[in-house]
């Protein structure tokens, strides 16, 4: 359960917000506020999980209430100005949606923070996967960039979920948290071996290994949803087949 406010110097986006929570049996609606001051005091307080913050409001910005509050929660950032989400990005939000919000656009983000907290799982067996007779193997990881110019984070194959595409930079979901790299979609699908990774969005490249759910045109894993391209699906579905 995700203890959640709403933010939002417009009474009546913070309502929408609100109603939107209350629909999902998953979240709590903790309170809704026009005043992001309160807000921070909730989340200084150790109340709240999961905030719904616009960016442009008079007394303390989103940006601003961001760099106060740390890492005590996570963010999903809601504003009419796309300019914002590369920046937002950079404070390690989850999510960033564009007023006015959609239902289904608002559940796609719920879901990402739902996949980001850590919940205790089952160990999942272990498959040897060898290489052909007189090939090596090579390495089971990468590195990314990370925050500063000469920071590397080593990332192993097995912890990556899926990856989403921002723009020139990459959100990696690699069990229990989201890193966010400076590289494109298309750059990091040539660094990993296909499969188990595998493109099947112009957004969205996933490990194979993590799907739980094929649907139609709808991927799972765990419970976020993923879409899955047209130009893509043909590929997706030959691995399903191999794989059956």
């Amino acid at each position: 359960m995700l203890r959640c406010i709403a933010v939002d110097d417009e009474a009546y986006a913070a309502r929408l917000l609100a109603a939107y929570i209350q629909k999902i049996p998953d979240l709590e609606l903790v309170g809704t506020t026009t005043n992001p001051l309160e807000a921070l005091q909730w989340v200084q307080e150790g109340r709240v999980d999961l905030v719904f913050l616009d960016i442009q409001m008079p007394e303390l910005t989103g940006l601003q209430f961001l760099k106060v509050c740390g890492n005590r929660c996570q963010v999903i950032l809601t504003t009419a100005y796309p300019e914002y989400a590369l920046e937002g990005y950079e404070h390690d939000v989850v999510d960033y949606l564009l007023k006015p919000v959609a239902f289904d656009r608002f559940l796609r983000a719920v879901h990402k923070a739902q996949a980001l907290r850590p919940a205790p799982v089952a160990p999942e067996p272990v498959i040897e996967l060898k290489p052909p007779a007189g090939l090596t193997p090579g390495p089971a990881y990468l590195f990314v960039k990370g925050e500063s110019k000469n920071k590397f984070l080593r990332i192993d194959y097995a912890d990556i979920l899926y990856a989403e595409a921002l723009g020139n930079y990459v959100a990696l979901f690699v069990a229990g948290q989201r890193l966010v790299t400076y590289q494109t979609l298309k750059e990091l699908a040539a660094q990993l071996p296909e499969p188990p990774f595998l493109r099947v969005h112009k957004s969205f490249l996933v490990s194979v290994d993590k799907v739980t759910i094929v649907d139609g045109n709808t991927v799972y894993v765990g419970e976020t949803a993923i879409p899955v391209g047209e130009t893509y699906r043909e590929s997706l579905y030959r691995l399903v087949r191999e794989r059956q």
